[in-house]
C-alpha cells in the first residue's frame, strides 16, 4: 500500500458541464481537483496552496486565461506547468502566448487529457 499523496491539479474552466467531465476524469486517474471558476478565483486558491498542475480555459469571464497567467507569474513564478484548454484553431499559438509547457484543443479525448495530465505531473 503507497503512502504517497494524490497530485493536485487546478482546473480554472467557466462551462460547468465541461468542469464535471475533466473533475471525473482526473478524479478517477487518482488525481484531486481543485476547482476554479475564473482567473480571480484561482488566483485566490494559490494563495494557500500552489497545485501539482494547472489546466487553464483561455476565455472566461472576471479575469480570463492570459490575464490570470500574467498575474500568476507576478505573484508566484513558475511553479506549477500550466495546459491550456481552448476551442482556439491556433491552440498552440494561443499556449505559447502563455507560456503554457501544453495544450489540449476543446473537444479533446479524456485519455488524451490524462495522459498529458501524467506526463507533466511526474
Amino acid at each position: 500500500m503507497s503512502c504517497r499523496h494524490a497530485k493536485t491539479v487546478l482546473l480554472v474552466e467557466d462551462d460547468a458541464d465541461l468542469v464535471a467531465l475533466i473533475s471525473l476524469v482526473l478524479q478517477e486517474g487518482g488525481y484531486r481537483v481543485k476547482i476554479a471558476c475564473n482567473g480571480r478565483e484561482a488566483l485566490a486558491k494559490l494563495e494557500n496552496d500552489i497545485p501539482d498542475l494547472i489546466l487553464l480555459d483561455m476565455k472566461m469571464p472576471v479575469m480570463n486565461g492570459p490575464e490570470f497567467a500574467r498575474e500568476l507569474e507576478v505573484r508566484h513564478g513558475r511553479q506549477a506547468p500550466i495546459i491550456v484548454l481552448t476551442a482556439a484553431a491556433d491552440a498552440h499559438r494561443r499556449a505559447a502566448e502563455v507560456g503554457a509547457d501544453a495544450w489540449l484543443g476543446k473537444p479533446f479525448d479524456p485519455d488524451a487529457l490524462l495522459s498529458t495530465v501524467r506526463r507533466y505531473t511526474g
